[in-house]
């Protein structure tokens, strides 16, 4: 395709979508980036055999190509299309949902092979909780994506869309703050419960040291290495979907979403670097055995 040549009198901030046109090089560095992941997490599923990750990191990095396509298709023809338009805001908004429920699950894992009693919620309660919401605000925002590309006004589509994202969003906080008081539990020995195993009649502490003891001799090297690096990866998540909620809450027409380098910081870079991390330090190799 040739590069877009603006006719005369084009404004970009009125007669593109994105009020800017996509830098093409910009565009293609991601789609790169996006499939490098993708298809690394595709092999690493499969030879650790954790399928629970292509319905989560697989499919959020197909989303994310397919969105970074229509950004690229866009940079085209000025923006103007609204079909690449559409595909882009949808599928990007959307796409990390599905990636935030892989570390809802190996959180459940982690704590269960550390300890459970240092955890509010058991590991079944942690998959079925926050996976549940995962896929309330997948859903919300994949009707308000549709809306919004379906109407000639996308407004009310974009605000289904932002209600998608604040639920995303609140239950990503609750989940890193649970994540963060478990391991300041584990470290510093101050159960939630007694585990149920007959130690718990031993009435001199000896059960709880030996549970921390159990926990601490775990949580080393590649395991340590591992959970720090989950929650850098989560937190690039959390910035994200704060500039998204920022970014929806401006409007269509606002100064965030007409700002490119916004998007591609804010949405792009976090949402792939959060990607690679867990490409990095996968947890087939950090903590789980291929029979996982």
């Amino acid at each position: 395709m040739a590069p877009f040549n603006p006719p005369p009198g084009f404004d970009v901030f009125t007669d593109s979508n994105y009020h800017y046109i996509p830098t093409a090089g910009v565009c293609i560095a991601f789609i790169v980036l996006y499939s490098i992941a993708t298809f690394a997490h595709f092999v690493e599923a499969v030879y650790f055999k954790l399928w629970w990750l292509l319905p989560t990191a697989v499919l959020a990095g197909l989303g994310e190509i397919l969105g970074w396509s229509g950004r690229y298709w866009s940079s085209f023809n000025g923006g103007v299309l609204s079909t690449p338009f559409m595909i882009q805001i949808s599928t990007t908004i959307i796409s990390p949902t599905p990636f935030l429920a892989a570390y809802f699950i190996i959180l459940g894992r982690l704590i269960r092979i550390l300890g459970t009693q240092y955890s509010r919620l058991s590991p079944r309660q942690y998959t079925i909780v926050f996976c549940t919401a995962d896929v309330v605000a997948l859903v919300v925002q994949a009707l308000g994506g549709g809306l919004a590309s379906g109407a000639t006004d996308p407004t009310p589509g974009g605000n289904i869309m932002l209600a998608g994202i604040a639920i995303q969003l609140f239950f990503l906080t609750v989940f890193m703050a649970l994540a963060i008081e478990y391991f300041y539990r584990l470290l510093n020995d101050l159960p939630v419960r007694r585990e149920e195993t007959p130690a718990n009649k031993v009435s001199d502490g000896s059960e709880s040291s030996l549970s921390l003891e159990k926990g601490r001799a775990l949580l080393t090297g590649k395991t340590r290495v591992f959970v720090i690096g989950a929650f850098v990866s989560c937190f690039f998540l959390f910035v994200r979907a704060i500039y998204r909620l920022i970014e929806l809450s401006d409007g269509w027409n606002g100064t965030v979403i007409a700002t490119q380098w916004y998007f591609d910081v804010f949405d792009g870079a976090m949402v792939v670097s959060a990607m690679l991390i867990l490409n990095v330090l996968h947890p087939g190799y950090m903590i789980f055995s291929r029979s996982s």
